[in-house]
């Protein structure tokens, strides 16, 4: 009695420790006995001869298909010549194949080259400044496209009605091009300001290119340089005003073009067959066309520089560039519809 008088809750603490002891006393119980009933549950029996044999085929049927198709797809798989090596050596290769290019055009269409004894200086000046113009006028186009179709512009022109984009495009085009035509080389800033408008115009129609991808675009630029590069090798060593008669017959052949690349706003879509020759027109035939275009306008520029020396005719790089870069876009546009067609027959 004296001792619950002194301390009253020791009875009551001694009676809370109670199944704290229990609990200790099953939990180190069960944790002594848990593993090895797992391990007795887990315990895999050993295995019978026939199923030893049984696993071991499974593993060495497993392993050979495995094996067997990783060589199989890794023989499918073709070789790309492009696809390996550095840098430098892609670079050898398209140069062999570009200078490949310009040496079977020149042996085809170049047979009788110039007889008084080459290009004279004042010649090569104005081929290279207009040259330097046309360089400078893709580049206005490549950079102001790439700047309205980041802007939004190219979904807006694609959504909007194509005869109002046609209309607008071709007044827009042809009236900066005959003004920067008719504008004296003397007023350069009138000159060089209706050159930027036409450049605009032509960045304008073609942002909607940029939908495409820029693996496209690059070798459709590369293969169009490749192109031109070489006609124009051709024009500028062949005899004098040895292709200017092309030119009658190359009208005629762009107003074909021209028609053909409007029929599909005026024929309906079940004339299949009649499309499908249109678009080949357009594609192939406007490869061709603007190709002897570009070998006409370079026989032209040389002709021209000619008249220019003897002061019968007005130097001026701006318009004679403008006529290049026609044949630049109008080659282009065809050899990204001809890549894309390609990569959508591959898929």
């Amino acid at each position: 009695m004296a001792f619950i008088l002194r301390r009253p809750f020791a009875i009551a603490s001694a009676v809370k420790q109670l199944p704290k002891a229990s609990q200790v006393t099953v939990r180190s119980f069960q944790t002594q006995a848990q593993a090895p009933i797992h391990q007795a549950f887990t315990h895999s029996k050993p295995a019978t001869p026939l199923q030893a044999f049984a696993n071991a085929r499974q593993n060495a049927f497993r392993q050979t298909f495995q094996q067997s198709s990783r060589r199989g797809y890794q023989a499918a798989a073709p070789q790309n010549p492009l696809a390996q090596g550095n840098l430098t050596q892609r670079l050898i290769y398209g140069g062999a194949i570009f200078g490949g290019t310009i040496l079977a055009i020149n042996l085809i269409f170049n047979r009788e080259t110039r007889e008084d004894g080459g290009m004279p200086p004042f010649e090569r000046a104005y081929l290279n400044d207009t040259f330097l113009h046309t360089g400078l006028g893709i580049g206005i186009i490549g950079v102001a496209a790439r700047a309205l179709h980041t802007s939004g512009w190219s979904y807006r022109l694609m959504s909007a009605n194509p005869w109002l984009v046609l209309g607008i495009g071709l007044v827009g085009s042809i009236g900066t091009m005959m003004g920067c035509r008719a504008t004296d080389p003397d007023n350069y800033v009138v000159k060089y300001g209706l050159f930027t408008a036409f450049n605009l115009t032509q960045a304008a129609l073609l942002s909607p290119m940029l939908f495409f991808s820029p693996a496209i675009l690059a070798r459709a630029g590369l293969y169009t340089v490749g192109m031109m590069g070489s006609i124009a090798f051709v024009g500028a060593t062949a005899k004098q005003e040895k292709y200017l008669y092309l030119g009658g017959p190359l009208l005629a052949g762009v107003a074909i073009v021209a028609l053909s690349g409007l029929a599909p706003l005026v024929l309906p879509a079940t004339a299949g067959k009649a499309l499908m020759w249109t678009e080949n027109i357009w594609l192939y035939g406007g490869l061709a066309v603007f190709g002897g275009f570009t070998l006409y306008d370079v026989q032209k520029i040389l002709a021209h520089a000619r008249m220019a020396e003897r002061g019968m005719f007005r130097r001026d790089a701006v318009n004679e560039s403008i006529s290049l870069e026609l044949d630049f876009i109008n080659i282009f546009v065809r050899m990204v519809q001809i890549l894309a067609m390609q990569q959508g027959r591959r898929k």
